[in-house]
C-alpha cells in the first residue's frame, strides 16, 4: 500500500505532489547536496582563508566569517553560467519525461559519490578538487542513464569544462612564479619574504591589508564559480523531483516571453542569405518562433502536460537564433544586430536560472563548513606543499593567481577548481625562491595521485551508485 502525501506545502517550493517515499528521497536529497556543499568548504573554502590564517594576517575566528561573507557575496553576484554549464552534462530534458524515479537515481548517484569522495580526501588532509569530483559523479551518472534511455552525456561541454580544469592549474603554477620573480626582482622589499615563526609574530599593517584583500578575493570569485556547482547541482535536484515547476522560470512571464518573440519575428523580412545554408537558418527560427508562439498562444505553457515541450521550443529558439547570428551567408541589418546579439541571452534565463532560497542555501553551506573543517587543509596548504614555511609574498601572490584565474572562468562559464589553482599557486611561488628542490614530493605526490584519481574514480562510484539506484525504479 502506498501512502500519498498530496499538496504538501514546503517553504520557497509551494505544493508538492509526491508519494510517501519520493517526498523523503526529495528530503534526503536537500540534505545531501548542502552536505555536498558543506564539505565543498572543508576543501576549497578553506583554501581561500589558508594563507591569510597561516601568516597571521587574521585570525581564524574573524578570517573564517570574513571569507564566508564575500563567498554569499560572489555566489549572489556570479550568475548562473556556471551552474548551467555543470546541469548540461547530463541529459537533462529527457530526464524531466521520465518518471521522478529515475531522475532520484542520477541526483542520489550525483550527490553520493561527490560526498564519499571528497570526504575521504578531506580526511587525510589532501587538497582535492570538489570540481573534479562532481563533474566526474555527473558524467559517470549520465552514462549509467544512457544505459537505460534516450539522451547522451554532453562531451562536448564535458572537454570543454575538462580543458579548463586542466589549464587552470599551469595557469596558476606559472603566473605565481613570475609574480614571485617581479616581487623578489623589481618590489625587492625584504619584508615580504619573510615567514611568521610564532603566534606573535604578525605581519606589518599594509601586508596584512593587503593578504586581507587577496583573501578576500579568493573568497569571492570562489563563490562566483565554486558556489554555482552547488547551485547546478540543487536545481539538479529540482528539477529531477518536481520538474513542473522548476522547468521553466515561474517569475518570467508568457507575455514578456511573447515580446521578444514577436520583436524577432518582424525582424525576420529584413534579413537576406547568399546561399541554401543561410535560408534554411532563417526559415528554421521562423519555425521555431511560431511553434514556441502557438503554444503561448493556447494558454499551455505553464501546464504540467506541455512545460516540458515549452521548454524544448525556447531553447530551440534560442539555437536557431545563435546559428543565425554566426552564419557567415546571412546578412543582418546594423540596426537589427544588437537585438539579435541580446535576445538569446534574455530567452535562456527562461530555462537556465536559479531561485534567490537556492542561492542562499548554498552560501550558507559553503560558509559553515569551512567553519568547521578549514584546518586541515589550511595545515597543508601552509607547510607541507613547500619544504619552508609560507612567506607573506608567497601567499600574497598565489591567491591574487588564483583570483584572477577563477574570476575569468566565471566570466567564461567555465568551472575551475580552486583548489588546484591555488595549489599550484603555492608551489609555483615556492619554485620561484629556491627552486624545485623547494617543494615537498610527498605532498606533491599525494595532491597529483588525487588529481589523477578523482576524475575515473567519481566516474566510476556514480556509475555504479546509479544502476543500484535504478535496480529499485
Amino acid at each position: 500500500m502506498h501512502v500519498l502525501f498530496n499538496l504538501v506545502t514546503l517553504p520557497f517550493i509551494g505544493e508538492v505532489n509526491l508519494s510517501g517515499g519520493l517526498l523523503i528521497l526529495f528530503f534526503v536529497c536537500l540534505l545531501a547536496v548542502v552536505g555536498f556543499e558543506f564539505v565543498n568548504g572543508f576543501h576549497d573554502t578553506a583554501n581561500a582563508v589558508a594563507t591569510v590564517i597561516y601568516t597571521k594576517a587574521l585570525k581564524p575566528m574573524v578570517a573564517v566569517p570574513w571569507s564566508g561573507t564575500f563567498n554569499f557575496l560572489g555566489v549572489f553576484t556570479g550568475g548562473v553560467a556556471v551552474a548551467m554549464g555543470i546541469l548540461k552534462l547530463v541529459p537533462l530534458n529527457e530526464m524531466m519525461a521520465l518518471p521522478t524515479a529515475v531522475g532520484a537515481s542520477m541526483v542520489l548517484a550525483v550527490l553520493l559519490a561527490s560526498i564519499i569522495w571528497n570526504l575521504g580526501t578531506w580526511w587525510l588532509g589532501i587538497p582535492c578538487s570538489s570540481s573534479h569530483t562532481l563533474i566526474g559523479a555527473m558524467i559517470g551518472a549520465g552514462i549509467g542513464f544512457t544505459m537505460f534511455y534516450k539522451g547522451s552525456v554532453n562531451w562536448d561541454k564535458a572537454g570543454e569544462i575538462g580543458m579548463s580544469l586542466l589549464l587552470s592549474p599551469l595557469f596558476g603554477f606559472g603566473a605565481s612564479v613570475l609574480l614571485m620573480m617581479f616581487l623578489r626582482h623589481v618590489v625587492k622589499a625584504p619584508i615580504l619574504f619573510h615567514a611568521p615563526t610564532g603566534e606573535n609574530d604578525r605581519p606589518p599593517i599594509l601586508i596584512r591589508l593587503l593578504l586581507i584583500t587577496t583573501c578576500t578575493l579568493v573568497s569571492f570569485f570562489h563563490g562566483s564559480n565554486d558556489g554555482q556547482k552547488g547551485v547546478g547541482l540543487l536545481m539538479l535536484i529540482l528539477i529531477a523531483f518536481l520538474p513542473a515547476k522548476f522547468a521553466l522560470d515561474r517569475g518570467i512571464t508568457d507575455d514578456k516571453i511573447l515580446a521578444s518573440l514577436t520583436n524577432i519575428e518582424q525582424r525576420l523580412p529584413k534579413l537576406s542569405a547568399i546561399d541554401d545554408k543561410g535560408k534554411a537558418a532563417l526559415n528554421d527560427l521562423g519555425a521555431a518562433i511560431t511553434t514556441a508562439k502557438a503554444t503561448i498562444s493556447g494558454g499551455n505553457s505553464r501546464d504540467e502536460q506541455h512545460v516540458f515541450a515549452f521548454r524544448k521550443q525556447v531553447q530551440a529558439v534560442v539555437k536557431d537564433m545563435k546559428a543565425v547570428n554566426s552564419n557567415p551567408s546571412v546578412t543582418i541589418p546594423a540596426e537589427d544586430k544588437s537585438e539579435f546579439a541580446s535576445v538569446p541571452g534574455a530567452l535562456n534565463k527562461t530555462t537556465d536560472y536559479a531561485p534567490v532560497w537556492v542561492i542562499a542555501t548554498i552560501s550558507l553551506s559553503l560558509g559553515i563548513g569551512t567553519m568547521i573543517g578549514w584546518k586541515r587543509i589550511v595545515l597543508t596548504i601552509g607547510e607541507k606543499i613547500g619544504k619552508e614555511h609560507l612567506n607573506y609574498a608567497q601567499g600574497a601572490s598565489a591567491e591574487l593567481v588564483a583570483a584572477s584565474t577563477i574570476g575569468l572562468s566565471t566570466w567564461a562559464g567555465l568551472p575551475v577548481s580552486t583548489t588546484h589553482v591555488l595549489s599550484s599557486g603555492i608551489a609555483g611561488a615556492m619554485v620561484a625562491s629556491n627552486g624545485t628542490k623547494n617543494l615537498n614530493p610527498t605532498t606533491l605526490k599525494a595532491i597529483a595521485m588525487a588529481w589523477i584519481l578523482t576524475l575515473p574514480v567519481s566516474i566510476l562510484l556514480a556509475l555504479g551508485l546509479f544502476l543500484v539506484f535504478h535496480l529499485f525504479v
